[in-house]
């Protein structure tokens, strides 16, 4: 029945998209096919066999330590703060961005990230038959950031034609940046979150495939990466540490006004209606749940989570997850865990509009025209990935 569900659902999948395709006539099917079939072996080896365990297993563990080493920063500068056996959130899962950031900017100033986000990149463009920059900018994406990213291909911003842009853009927003992917490991399961990261890659690429499908010639596709200025070790190493509190901040911040505004909303529709917001929502988005595999009985609940993603952010949705995590079976966890794990959401838009704006104000408002579709697009990503994940979990 579930293989049914699923096929099912990627038919929806890929009829919204086919829907809201820019061009049809220029979908390349035989990429997309591959793809999706890349997508099912993927998630059948991480997740259902040994090797797979074995490599989240290490990874987890290597996260593990990375959190570990934060702790030992963040308790010297705020130990103490909390009672004796509380978890505070700000200092214990968004506080380790900052060590994590810092990491990141050691492995781009030794040039070792670099190397392996542009061969990488080389790559998955002989599987997505897109250009060499757009695979470069998805696998960019995953390490530095849905605004981050930006900045290392700013040279050719200005000469992007709209529909390339979009593919860049859909990127950004259906991956997450590495630096907070050991925050999503303290909330979420970590093998659900190396299996999402992995295949949203491909999703990315499958649904901007259909919705916005173009060929780039030889001559266009010309992977030039920006350099970036000449700083001393230590320059870089500041400007990383101050780049991850601005994030822990921002998501800090981020959090304290949707968790508060969710929080007033859900009470004003319980007086009014005898229902919640995020009530409402859940009967709007089961569907979806139902279609990613999720059982009927838990539909409607976990299309409540998969809602409060889209209208706030995955951090929100993942603690509402966590709160009501006992609630559902193994196989509704990891479907609604992977769907999480994404930027696909209303404030994404403003991010990435404003990041391409910074660097070229005209490509900046081109992108907040197309915002909505991005967002689309995005969230069909999500559905795509927790599709596939349903098809292999047992």
């Amino acid at each position: 029945m579930k293989y049914i569900i699923a096929l099912v659902g990627l038919l929806v999948v890929f009829g919204l998209a086919f829907i809201a395709s820019s061009d049809r006539k220029k979908i390349k099917y035989r990429p997309v096919v591959i793809m999706v079939v890349v997508q099912i072996i993927l998630a059948f080896l991480l997740l259902n066999t040994e090797v797979g365990l074995i490599l989240i297993k290490g990874i987890s563990n290597g996260f593990g330590k990375l959190l570990e080493y934060a702790g030992e920063g963040v308790n010297f500068v705020f130990g103490g703060m909390a009672n004796e056996g509380a978890f505070p959130f700000f200092t214990g899962v968004l506080l380790p961005i900052v060590f994590i950031s810092a990491l990141i900017g050691i492995l781009q100033f030794t040039k070792i990230l670099p190397f392996f986000i542009k061969y990488i990149g080389l790559i998955l463009s002989k599987i997505n038959g897109m250009g060499k920059l757009e695979s470069y900018n998805a696998v960019a994406s995953a390490i530095l950031g849905q605004s981050e990213v930006f900045i290392s291909v700013k040279k050719q911003l200005g000469h992007l034609p709209k529909n390339r842009l979009y593919t860049l853009c859909a990127s950004a927003m259906s991956t997450v940046s590495m630096s907070i992917v050991g925050a999503y490991m303290t909330m979420v399961e970590p093998k659900y979150v190396v299996t999402a990261i992995v295949l949203n890659l491909f999703g990315g690429f499958i649904i901007s495939s259909i919705i916005n499908p173009y060929t780039v010639t030889p001559e266009e596709d010309i992977l030039t990466i920006q350099e970036e200025e000449k700083q001393t070790f230590f320059e870089m190493l500041g400007e990383y540490i101050l780049d991850g509190f601005k994030v822990a901040i921002i998501v800090a911040a981020m959090l304290i006004g949707f968790v508060a505004l969710i929080g007033a909303i859900n009470n004003i529709f319980d007086m009014i209606f005898g229902i919640s917001f995020q009530g409402i929502l859940g009967y709007v988005f089961a569907p979806f749940a139902f279609i990613m595999g999720v059982p009927f009985k838990e539909a409607v609940d976990a299309g409540s989570i998969m809602a409060t993603k889209l209208v706030s952010n995955e951090f929100v949705a993942m603690m509402d997850l966590a709160k009501h995590g006992k609630e559902f079976s193994t196989r509704t966890l990891g479907i609604v865990s992977v769907f999480l794990v994404s930027f696909a959401n209303f404030s994404s838009i403003g991010i990435i509009a404003g990041a391409v704006k910074g660097l070229h104000e005209k490509q900046g408002n081109v992108v907040a025209r197309f915002g909505l579709k991005l967002l689309f697009g995005a969230t069909l990503v999500s559905v795509l990935t927790a599709i596939i994940v349903g098809i292999v979990l047992k």
